[in-house]
């Protein structure tokens, strides 16, 4: 145990984040100088929190099983290589899941049956932030090759985390992406001032010096068939997210100025990064609606407000979550209430419990606003309430409602995978699909899901090809695809 006393004479702190007006003038982290270097001052003592129970809840709230526990006894004690080595065992990047997983760890925590729980998602990043900085980060190359090649078809978190303990059992492993990058959605979809991309430029060289090779700019699927990469390699893995958006048909989606959340994050982060990008979606001077109120749509929010939008209106057919844990979520479950990012913070007006009825267009075919109405949950179905509906003006609405699953189209027809009855990459225990050979994991076989549940799967999912290829493993053992978060 760190601090015997801590979790009664310390408060629960976090960082400071920068003034709104001053972060909303650039694409920096929201954190002064990052979030971990703005944590340092505070963390020893939140590290100090932590009761080290005798049943540590936050490890079953933690799709990874981080050691959560022991690295805040070492913050504590002010050991940073032994955290860093402690998070790394379980985590292959911390610095991702710092700033961008919800922390389902923290509701489980045993210490918020009846207080405030430790900062654990905080903690993580104030060590491996630190880390990077002392130079506690270092390639670790095989010391042998197998001589089994395997192709990794996705570069997102799952995709990179399959492929690093891939490579580091030994086995060839190339990593093929579709965007002129490798990080998929860490690096185009995440905006800047949530992580920048500094976070996946490291973790990609650091890989490229243990070996894994990246092919980026190649469709898979179209510049080679999912077919040619199963003749080619020893094993292939489908990590290739969720990436299917769930459109809304109403009358009137054919107008122009509706885009899809994943229309316009990347180019506004392309744009962010320095590039060039012809006819860009930009929120200038226009009247913004999000519909959809989860990350994707905060992520819309702060990247319109940097655009200089006149207004940003967020919609969610939801009612307004609860400000404390409801009864149906008890602990130690992930609650469903009311949560504000740090975009929320920057502006704009959260509307819930409505529905779009249809659009409303201009003279020129353009988007000019929707017409709502309000809903109520009726025996389970959503039912508009008479006489609230109303018209608000939009010329930019972004449709933020989620994922349906993988793109079906030419890379898995052409593997012919199984799928399941939602539509995503049917797996065994051992991630293996129906195909022999050919694994998936990640968004791709799970669905919609976590960044944490990204890692921990390809993670697992190693494990499996690991197997497959040399009859045994020693990759850490895996989670099975059926695992669910602590949730209701």
């Amino acid at each position: 145990m760190a601090d015997p006393k801590g979790f009664l004479t310390t408060p629960r702190e976090v960082a400071e984040r920068r003034p709104v007006e001053e972060r909303k003038q650039d694409w920096k982290e929201v954190y002064p100088g990052g979030p971990g270097k703005a944590l340092l001052p505070i963390i020893g003592k939140q590290a100090g929190r932590c009761m080290d129970c005798g049943i540590p809840f936050c490890h079953s709230g933690c799709p990874l099983g981080n050691l959560i526990p022991e690295w805040n006894d070492l913050v504590w004690r002010d050991d940073w290589t032994g955290a860093i080595e402690r998070l790394h065992a379980t985590n292959n990047f911390p610095e991702f899941t710092g700033r961008l997983c919800p922390a389902p760890c923290e509701p489980a925590c045993v210490l918020g049956i009846n207080q405030e729980p430790v900062t654990i998602k905080n903690v993580e990043v104030a060590i491996i932030d630190k880390a990077w900085e002392a130079g506690d980060v270092r390639p670790q190359p095989p010391e042998w090759l197998t001589g089994k090649t395997i192709a990794v078809v996705g570069s997102g978190p799952a995709g990179l985390a399959v492929a690093q303990q891939l490579t580091r059992a030994g086995h060839t492993v190339a990593v093929y992406e579709r965007a002129s990058a490798p990080g998929g959605l860490l690096r185009f979809g995440i905006p800047e001032f949530k992580m920048e991309k500094i976070q996946v430029d490291r973790r990609i060289q650091q890989m490229k010096e243990e070996g894994t090779v990246f092919r980026s700019g190649v469709n898979v699927g179209v510049d080679v068939t999912g077919t040619q990469l199963k003749q080619r390699y020893d094993a292939v893995v489908i990590a290739t997210g969720a990436t299917a958006a769930r459109d809304l048909p109403v009358p009137g989606r054919e107008f122009g100025g509706i885009h899809q959340a994943m229309e316009y994050l990347p180019q506004a982060n392309r744009v962010a990064l320095g590039e060039t990008v012809e006819n860009q979606i930009v929120a200038t001077d226009k009247d913004v609606v999000i519909i959809g109120g989860g990350d994707t749509g905060a992520d819309c929010l702060g990247t319109a407000h940097r655009q200089g939008a006149r207004s940003v209106t967020q919609l969610e057919i939801m009612p307004r979550p609860s400000d404390e844990r409801p009864e149906a979520h008890p602990w130690p479950t992930y609650p469903m209430i009311y949560r504000v990012a740090s975009a929320h913070e920057e502006g704009g007006e959260r509307v819930y419990a409505v529905s779009t009825n249809n659009f409303v267009a201009d003279d020129n075919g353009q988007v000019a606003g929707l017409d709502l109405v309000e809903v109520e949950l009726v025996d389970g179905r959503f039912t508009p309430v008479p006489g609230s509906e109303r018209t608000i003006p939009a010329q930019l609405v972004l449709l933020a409602m989620g994922f349906l699953g993988p793109e079906k189209e030419g890379f898995l027809e052409q593997l012919d995978v199984e799928l399941d009855e939602r539509g995503n990459v049917k797996r065994d225990k051992a991630y293996q699909t129906s195909v022999d050979g050919v694994f998936a994991c990640g968004d791709a076989g799970r669905g919609q899901s976590l960044i944490v549940w990204a890692i921990a799967e390809g993670r697992s999912c190693a494990n499996g090809v690991d197997a497959f290829l040399t009859g045994s493993s020693t990759l850490p053992t895996p989670i099975p695809p059926t695992a669910r978060p602590l949730v209701v």
